[in-house]
This record gives structure tokens, C-alpha cells and sequence, in this order.
């Protein structure tokens, strides 16, 4: 049977799986979007990423960037070895907004039904009931998702690009705000299915978490040698605002340059020799947005030339699909990045 983690069991018609810190009326916070300073940004992105360091010990970096992924609506892939804190930092960040949280562990025979949800027939009403899957949640763990089936795996993109969930030909929303974070292990292939072209686009940022340091791993043993931290951490903001701010962020000025820069790099990708298909404009698209997120979480109203630099090797490289000849020298997505910044010149001030 498929692992599946606070799955709803019971019949109900009408789940509320959405609670009162993370409203669905979204036109209500749109319009309160209006007036919302970016300062406010920063204020709740430092709020967020000191409750979640709570947890994740020495990994501001990578806290950060999942807050950036929040303020841009944009889904996480961390691909990294176990035991580095990946369930913990979705736990953390779902608690630390208020909302809910659900995990599913990708196995080969989970179905498509077992993350999105089933009509069921009721006998008594003579009706099908509609029973939603832990897709309908405001943080989504899949876990080792290149565990699962393509088929169960597609059965996240319309949840991923559209952000609802159509069953038997009803389409039905998904509660907002609403995150991803897939994992997926870089070291063990033995039955796994390697996430296709079309679904590592559909990821805004790619993460590693990698191991501590010395001075991190001592304190963290010194923080779990009688409880988990996870246990006491309690809601740090009202996870409402998130939809006010991600309207804010889009306020972040953008001068031409910097926008020609993004541009230019994207396009570096499509014409580099040793890449067969390079970011598409949902890559400029990305690196555009998680651009100005990061911006705001800094404090300022307008994006610097290093804030897409810095940030294309987590919103790019995941994109790109190598020659099998340049694997083969030895070439990676990530180099091929490295050395595309390397010859494109930031533009600076006159």
C-alpha cells in the first residue's frame, strides 16, 4: 500500500482543509495588497526565517530562498542525500505560516487518486462524495517523488501550474498559499523515474541543503539531546499576509539592464554548445521574479545586476539538458551555468 501521511480517512462533503490563518478570499486580499509596504516584506521574511532557523540549524541561505520561492508562488525541488533536513524545513515553514501540512511518500505503487483524491460512492445519499488527497494543503511534501510512476508524478502539474486539482471533470481550487517541496535523492537511481523536462520546469528554484558544518552539527546535537525543536516551534506570522506581499513583491523596479541581463543569459543557455535544450521562458520568467522576492527580503525596492546572477545557478540549472557527449567530458548543468555568468558582463551604473 502507498505510505501516505495525514491522509483524510473519513467521509465528509465539504473538507475544510484550510484554516482561518490562511483565508480563500482572494480578491478580499487582493485589494489589501494595495498599500502594502516592502519593508513589510522584509519584516515578515526575517520573521519566517529566524522561527524556521529554529529548526534548521546554519542553513539561512537555503531558509531564505524558500521564502523567496513562497513570495514568487514557485514550487521547490531539493535534491540532496537523507538525513540533511529536508522534511523538517517544510514541517518548519508550513508551521511557522500557520497553515497546513501534508506529506506523501512517493512509492512505485502509489496512484494518481492517492495524491490528488477520489469520489467515492455514498450508499446512503446515493451520491459520489468527493474525498480530496493530501494535494489540498498549503505546504505539500513529496517526498522522494523519482520514486513514483511518471503517471503519479504528472499527477502534480496541473496542481504545480494551475493550482487546482480537476477530478472526474470538476475542476476544484487549491487553497492558497500553496508550495511543493519535492525531494529527491542524487545518490541512489536503482527504481527510480528521472522527474521529465516538463516537470523540472514546472520547479521555480532547485536546493541543496548539503552537510553541516562542525560548529552547526554541535549545536545541533546540543538542540535534539531532549526534544526536537520541531515539537515546541509554534505559528510566527499570519500566513494570510503571504498573498498581500506576493502582490507587493511585483512592485520591485527593474531597470532595463538588469532585465537585458536575465535575458542575455537565458539565451546564453539555448545557444551554448554542449546543451541540447535550454531554459524556456518560464526559466526568464523565474529568474525575473525570485530576482525582485529577493530584492524585497534584502530590504530594497529595486533589483541589483547580483541578485539574478546570484540567484541563476538555483532557478536555471535544473532547466537545462545536457549533450551526452558533454556528460560524458564530464560537463554539468551547473559548470555549463558557472561559466555562461563568467562571460556575460553584469551592467553597472553610469
Amino acid at each position: 500500500m502507498p505510505v501516505i501521511a495525514n491522509t483524510p480517512l473519513t467521509g465528509y462533503n465539504t473538507p475544510q482543509l484550510i484554516p482561518s490563518s490562511c483565508p480563500t478570499d482572494y480578491q478580499t486580499i487582493a485589494e489589501n495588497a494595495v498599500g502594502v509596504k516592502l519593508s513589510e516584506v522584509r519584516e515578515f521574511a526575517e520573521t519566517v526565517v529566524a522561527n524556521v532557523e529554529r529548526v534548521i540549524v546554519g542553513k539561512r541561505e537555503v531558509v531564505e530562498l524558500a521564502v523567496v520561492a513562497l513570495l514568487c508562488e514557485g514550487h521547490i525541488l531539493i535534491e540532496d542525500v537523507p538525513g540533511v533536513g529536508k522534511t523538517m524545513l517544510a514541517r518548519s515553514l508550513a508551521i511557522s505560516l500557520g497553515c497546513t501540512f501534508k506529506r506523501i511518500q512517493f512509492t512505485p505503487d502509489l496512484l494518481p487518486n492517492d495524491v490528488t483524491g477520489v469520489s467515492v460512492f455514498n450508499q446512503k445519499t446515493g451520491d459520489f462524495e468527493f474525498r480530496p488527497g493530501p494535494a489540498f494543503a498549503n505546504v505539500l511534501l513529496a517526498d522522494e517523488i523519482n520514486r513514483a510512476t511518471p503517471r503519479t508524478q504528472s499527477s502534480l502539474l496541473e496542481c504545480m501550474g494551475e493550482r487546482q486539482i480537476s477530478v472526474d471533470g470538476v475542476s476544484r481550487t487549491l487553497p492558497r498559499p500553496f508550495l511543493v517541496l519535492a525531494t529527491q535523492n542524487p545518490v541512489e537511481y536503482e527504481g527510480t523515474f528521472p522527474l521529465p523536462e516538463a516537470q523540472l520546469d514546472r520547479f521555480l528554484l532547485r536546493l541543496r541543503l548539503g552537510y553541516p558544518t562542525l560548529e552547526d552539527e554541535r549545536q545541533i546535537l546540543t538542540n535534539l539531546r531532549r526534544s526536537h525543536p520541531i515539537d515546541s516551534l509554534e505559528k510566527a506570522v499570519d500566513g494570510s499576509q503571504l498573498i498581500a506581499l506576493q502582490q507587493a513583491v511585483t512592485d520591485v523596479y527593474v531597470e532595463d539592464s538588469v532585465r537585458d541581463y536575465v535575458l542575455a543569459v537565458v539565451r546564453a543557455t539555448r545557444e551554448h554548445p554542449d546543451v541540447a535544450l535550454g531554459a524556456s521562458p518560464r526559466g526568464s520568467l523565474a529568474l525575473f521574479k525570485t530576482a525582485q522576492a529577493y530584492a524585497a527580503i534584502q530590504g530594497r525596492d529595486y533589483v541589483l545586476p547580483d541578485d539574478p546572477k546570484k540567484l541563476a545557478p538555483y532557478a536555471l540549472a535544473h532547466r537545462l539538458i545536457v549533450r551526452p557527449e558533454s556528460q560524458l567530458r564530464g560537463r554539468s548543468a551547473d559548470a555549463i551555468l558557472a561559466s555562461i555568468l563568467q562571460t556575460i558582463d553584469v551592467p553597472v551604473a553610469r
